[in-house]
């Protein structure tokens, strides 16, 4: 019993190492890396809408690098909801090359704006998280300008 402990310890020990030296950091590996004029506190990229009009434009773009030395692909962007629908370059993006990954946001249901959005990718630095943020409003009553001449006014007749 003593030995099949031993044994299966040894085993077990083998597999770890052999998996952590297969885990090893590749240096040429792919790097995705954001505008930092994107970049948060906690260095994640952000999309800040502001306050913005019920059915407005809810188009944001995530400009990204490939700063590594092999290409960069990026394998699937998931939302985390419905409303928030990602498109992004599906050819892998050579060293030192940029692209765009667009989030459209439905701006048809009213108040705050946080939603996720996860870039999974072939990059030393993957997942990335992306976040969209901000208020959306309802549109202010027009008013319209009144005309000086149609003020009420007795008319002769």
């Amino acid at each position: 019993m003593k030995n099949l402990l031993i044994s299966l310890g040894f085993i077990f020990l083998m597999t770890y190492t052999l998996s952590a030296q297969n885990q090893a950091e590749n240096k040429n590996a792919p790097v995705i890396s954001f505008d930092k004029k994107l970049l948060d506190n906690s260095n994640n990229p952000v999309w800040e809408y502001g306050t913005i009009f019920k059915d407005s434009n809810g188009d944001s773009y995530f400009a990204f690098k490939n700063t590594g030395k092999e290409p960069l692909i990026l394998s699937e962007v998931r939302s985390s909801c419905g409303c928030t629908v990602p498109k992004w370059p599906r050819e892998p993006i050579l060293p030192g090359k940029s692209d765009t990954i667009k989030v459209k946001y439905s701006t048809n249901r009213l108040g705050i704006i946080n939603k996720t959005i996860t870039v999974f990718s072939n990059a030393s630095n993957n997942p990335i998280v992306l976040r969209i943020a901000g208020n959306v409003v309802e549109r202010p009553a027009e008013t319209m300008p009144m005309n000086q001449n149609s003020a009420a006014a007795p008319m002769n007749k």
